[in-house]
């Protein structure tokens, strides 16, 4: 059966997608949510449309994505931690911190935008990638340094 998703659904596609799904995920879940609509060719004529309208302006967010991700690749997240003697971390380093962290650098990143690419278990240096548009990502370096004790 196809759809047109009405929103971005995680492993499925984006917003004004049109895509094939079995009859029972669409009738029981997607369309009672709110998330996609059947795919009739009246649908699909004004998605093209509406696409089209919203060319110039997806074209920006990705201009204006890229701009932000030069400034995330030079730049790096430094998150400061209570560690042990060992160096081990007390707790571990969540999308959410770094989220924080990007936040009091001055850009509003979504935690669920936030993958981090290897488990942080110690003080160092690690990368994430951060999902700035469907088509543009960032990888960026993670410090991660003892707190100091007063």
């Amino acid at each position: 059966m196809e759809v047109i998703l009405k929103q971005d659904v995680d492993n499925l596609g984006y917003a004004g997608d049109i895509i094939s799904v079995k009859p029972g995920y669409a009738r029981n879940y997607l369309i009672p949510k709110k998330m996609a609509i059947l795919a009739t060719e009246s649908n699909k004529k004004v998605v093209e449309e509406n696409n089209k309208q919203a060319a110039h302006k997806i074209a920006k967010q990705i201009a204006d994505a890229e701009a932000i991700a030069a400034k995330l690749a030079k730049s790096a997240v430094k998150i400061p931690v209570k560690v042990g003697t060992s160096g081990k971390l007390f707790g571990s380093i969540t999308n959410l911190q770094i989220s924080k962290s990007l936040k009091e650098m001055g850009y509003d990143i979504d935690r669920k935008d936030i993958l981090i690419l290897e488990e942080i278990t110690e003080i160092g240096k690690y990368k994430i990638k951060i999902k700035l548009h469907k088509e543009v990502q960032v990888e960026m370096k993670l410090d991660i340094f003892a707190e100091k004790e007063d």
